[in-house]
């Protein structure tokens, strides 16, 4: 098993993380076990890992997002060397969208379905970026266009449940840049898409964080996209860290017997 610690030219750490949550009895259930790790400057990473691992649980620590019943015991996230579990509510909210944006695994429902998706990009331009109101929508109208959503005008007008799932989660990763965050955390993004669509998605989440130079990390289970996708991986099962390094080392030449079988289940070694 191998891990990483913070050096110079990583954006965030994830340094010796433990935690759980409560139970209605006061006890706490340990789920994610001494976790290190870091995300480096301008790269893409996977946290790789079966449903249950705690891959999710890290991109809601990294967001303050965490449920109420979850508490650290150990460790810390730095951000940029700023310790995010230190940090207040009033804190967060100058850090949420403007530095840190997430795009999470059904875009629908993480939309507010009341409002319509150009009054959200509008709102989360203004809050962010200090623009007027004229300036503000024609920057979401132009972010609409940057994620291939076809005749933006007309769609600012539409509410999230007019769009597939596939044109929701587009917006949902134009409503992340239009605030120019500096790391975009994507929770299985692609999730109940059709094969073809994931394809469309995962290229414009790569050409988008490329583009805007962003720190990417990707929350997955399938080391398909993650080969084809992402410079590193980081490999978690039940908590724990059972690998860490770039995509090449640990698809071609795994040390860890977990990151073997995970390999062999998702029969990428075949593909290879």
């Amino acid at each position: 098993m191998t891990t990483s610690t913070k050096q110079s030219g990583d954006l965030l750490a994830v340094e010796n993380y433990s935690g759980g949550f409560l139970t209605d009895t006061g006890e706490l259930t340990p789920i994610l076990h001494d976790v290190t790790f870091s995300l480096r400057q301008g790269n893409l990473t996977a946290i790789v890992g079966e449903t249950g691992s705690g891959k999710s649980l890290i991109a809601l620590s990294m967001l303050g997002l965490t449920p109420g019943t979850f508490r650290r015991t150990t460790g810390s996230i730095l951000f940029d060397g700023q310790d995010l579990g230190s940090m207040t509510e009033p804190q967060w909210r100058q850090v949420r969208g403007s530095q840190i944006a997430m795009v999470f695994q059904d875009a629908r429902a993480a939309l507010n379905p009341v409002l319509s998706v150009g009054r959200q990009l509008i709102d989360a331009c203004r809050a962010n970026r200090g623009v007027s109101a004229r300036e503000a929508r024609t920057i979401a109208t132009e972010a609409l266009r940057d994620v291939r959503v076809p005749e933006p005008e007309q769609r600012m007008r539409q509410y999230p449940h007019e769009f597939s799932g596939g044109m929701a989660q587009r917006v949902m990763l134009a409503l992340a840049l239009i605030c120019r965050p500096r790391l975009l955390v994507l929770d299985e993004p692609t999730t109940g898409l059709d094969v073809t669509i994931q394809a469309d998605i995962m290229e414009l989440i790569v050409e988008m964080t490329r583009s805007h130079g962003l720190t990417a990390c990707l929350i997955t289970h399938d080391l398909g996209v993650v080969a084809e996708t992402c410079d590193d991986v980081v490999v978690l099962f039940n908590g724990r860290i059972r690998e860490v390094g770039t995509c090449y080392q640990v698809l071609t030449d795994p040390t860890d017997q977990y990151t073997r079988g995970l390999l062999r289940a998702s029969r990428f070694e075949e593909a290879a």
